[in-house]
């Protein structure tokens, strides 16, 4: 490495690149780790990045795959996106080796959220600068395809052409952290340490990540925050989807499809979303990755529960109110039977085993929203990730489990542990802008954004989350359970709630 006056270089692979100080640590931000998915690229497996002459400039973030806008948790407003997306960002403390002990530091190698068709890598609550400056750790954020254009298998209707195109977001990813693996150490980091992570979309992504044959050895550590090994599509629906993508289009040529604005791409997989949860009444999400081919063979939980990623440790869990991100205040308790009713044939019993725990200790009443929120919650996220954990257990893998419990006192308290809400306290961004608004009025949580930013740096560094502050943290088995709660007071939970857990068996795989 060298350094200028207007921002320190570092040579990778395809040539040179040029960061920024900044809040004592260096960025290099959107740095092509692919070549553009544009022209013949589009609906292709992501290829290699090309080669440039000079100093590329690497001081400001790159665009964000194409998404609609006013999309997303962070992004209430349009967001730059292009085709031209496929980037990463590397926050380090130093391109040399550690201060601290001579050593390239560990890698931290983060996958956004935004249910497969929004998000981008840059958002601020994914600002790495606390686990580079605290943790000494080099943090990369990634943008990867999103909808339609990382996730539909068209390969049955367009030919072979295509036949990567129901999981080229995944490919992405693959790809993304083998350009890692492979340049990291020029920014300090070690490449026989990386650990992925990622939260709902994300940790879709990281769960199948760890489900994939062809990425056995390519990362030492996983963590999945708010995501299994489910959402995704099996080969006959996801031709199926793919069609109704197609109709929507006019059913073009392979040709024509390449060509047409991306603009068109957005509105027909949008047009697809609402048919679908139209036909089904409810809301379903149309592009998730498409399993049965040499790439992902099985469906992911087939492939965990054969062994397929067991060697790597994961950090998993999930938040206790999940689905109060999305709102409380409009669902009743026909809405939670409606949930259940497209599971069980009996709803009513399993409504009361959530009921005695919800239920107003004199009336028994349950508060207008949260039954449908606690089962929700459940349902798509806790007995997920529960089952990830049961099916590694079964190989003796490294699991430990947590559970985020802080409630919010934002909306008037309406918002309790929800959806994403520990994100910034695992990357210790409470601070930044926005944040405020998910946390509510009072005093930030220093002291638990401390103790889970602390407890993740520990299992990014040394494999093991136990820290002082936490104290030991037992490996999740199906012998006892241990879950740690992540709360104004922190820790271990032996199976909790296991009325719910159990009413769930042979219900959610």
């Amino acid at each position: 490495m060298s350094s200028v006056p207007d921002g320190p270089v570092v040579r990778v692979a395809q040539g040179e690149l040029r960061g920024r100080h900044r809040r004592g640590v260096q960025l290099f931000a959107g740095i092509p780790y692919a070549a553009p998915p544009t022209g013949d690229r589009r609906f292709r497996a992501p290829e290699p990045p090309e080669p440039w002459d000079g100093v590329r400039d690497a001081r400001r973030f790159g665009p964000a795959a194409p998404q609609l806008p006013g999309e997303g948790l962070t992004n209430r407003v349009p967001i730059p996106w292009d085709e031209d997306c496929l980037t990463l960002n590397v926050v380090t403390p130093s391109c040399g080796p550690s201060e601290r002990d001579g050593r390239l530091r560990p890698v931290y190698v983060w996958i956004h959220g935004g249910a497969y068709k929004h998000g981008q890598g840059s958002t601020p609550w994914y600002d790495g600068t606390s686990f580079a400056t605290r943790g000494d750790v080099v943090v990369v954020t990634i943008n990867y395809r999103l909808g339609a254009l990382g996730f539909c298998a068209l390969d049955s209707h367009l030919g072979d052409d295509f036949a990567t195109c129901g999981i080229n977001g995944t490919l992405d990813q693959v790809a993304a952290v083998r350009w890692v693996s492979e340049n990291v150490a020029a920014f300090g980091g070690d490449p026989d340490r990386i650990t992925i992570g990622g939260e709902s979309a994300g940790a879709f992504s990281v769960s199948n990540l760890l489900a994939m044959p062809s990425t056995r050895g390519l990362f030492r550590r996983a963590i999945a925050q708010s995501g299994g090994l489910h959402h995704t599509f099996d080969p006959a629906e996801g031709e199926v989807i793919a069609g109704q993508f197609l109709d929507r289009l006019g059913n073009p040529s392979a040709a024509e499809l390449m060509a047409m604005p991306v603009e068109a791409i957005l509105e027909a997989q949008e047009r697809v979303a609402e048919d679908r949860g139209h036909a089904a009444g409810r809301s379903q999400e149309p592009f998730y990755p498409v399993w049965g081919h040499e790439l992902l063979p099985a469906d992911p939980r087939d492939l965990v529960a054969d062994g397929h990623g067991c060697e790597v440790p994961l950090l998993t869990g999930t938040n206790e109110d999940e689905l109060s991100l999305w709102g409380v205040t409009g669902a009743d308790v026909d809405a939670a039977r409606d949930l259940v009713a497209r599971a069980t044939d009996d709803p009513d019993a399993m409504l009361d085993v959530y009921r005695r725990r919800l239920g107003d200790e004199r009336t028994g009443e349950v508060a207008p929203g949260w039954m449908a929120c606690a089962v929700g919650s459940d349902k798509v996220f806790t007995i997920p990730a529960i089952r990830h954990a049961e099916y590694r257990h079964a190989h003796d893998a490294d699991t430990w489990m947590y559970r985020f419990s802080w409630d919010s006192r934002a909306f008037d308290g309406l918002f309790g542990a929800a959806h994403a809400l520990e994100i910034p306290f695992t990357f210790r961004t409470i601070d930044r802008p926005g944040v405020d608004v998910f946390l509510g009025p009072g005093e930030p949580p220093t002291a638990l954004a401390d103790a889970v930013h602390d407890a993740w740096i520990a299992f990014i560094r040394d494999g093991d989350p136990s820290t002082a502050a936490l104290g030991d943290w037992p490996r999740y088995t199906t012998d006892d359970r241990l879950v740690m709660d992540l709360d104004e007071e922190c820790g271990l939970l032996a199976d909790p709630r296991p009325d719910e857990r159990l009413a769930w068996e042979g219900i959610v795989r």
